[in-house]
């Protein structure tokens, strides 16, 4: 193994997956993370590091519509899955619901937090629950803010899950 392999997670090997949808497949070692290929290898920029530690959320992307720390998360281990990125939220240039609610109330502010906050919002309006202050509150329990209290994104969340009904 070169030192070059050694530092990048091993030998690479092929992966495919889809991202947004769309098909992908990348020849690179399986213990580089999942933050390092959505940001580097494809351009993805949105997805965020925070901590690289799995304690903030800013990274947080959705394989297979669970919500994850991209940091912590190996890229072979999302070989045949499907992940979303903050990227995959709009569709043809149009703001999802969500998005549009979180500029709306002042839910986005400084942004390294929230495209965490949106992927971990938007697998909660997915799973059909109600976007009470409480199934809110836990649904982005693992995701820190540090400017906007909280609030201004609970709002967002609500109104987004209006939109939606």
């Amino acid at each position: 193994m070169t030192a070059e392999g050694s530092a990048m997670g091993g030998t690479a090997a092929g992966y495919r997956f889809l991202v947004n949808g769309d098909p992908v497949e990348l020849d690179v070692p399986g213990m580089r993370r999942l933050l390092d290929v959505l940001r580097e290898d494809l351009g993805l920029t949105g997805t965020k590091e925070g901590c690289g530690e799995g304690e903030c959320g800013a990274c947080s992307v959705l394989v297979d519509g669970a919500v994850v720390d991209s940091c912590l998360v190996p890229i072979c281990q999302v070989d045949g899955h499907a992940v979303r990125t903050v990227e995959g939220l709009a569709i043809g240039g149009e703001l999802d619901a969500l998005q549009r609610a979180f500029l709306e109330t002042g839910g986005a502010q400084c942004g390294i937090c929230t495209p965490g906050m949106l992927m971990a919002a938007r697998a909660l309006l997915d799973s059909g629950a109600d976007a009470t202050d409480d199934s809110v509150r836990e649904a982005i329990a693992g995701n820190l803010c540090r400017c906007t209290g909280y609030t201004k994104i609970f709002d967002a969340v609500a109104q987004a899950a209006a939109a939606e009904r």
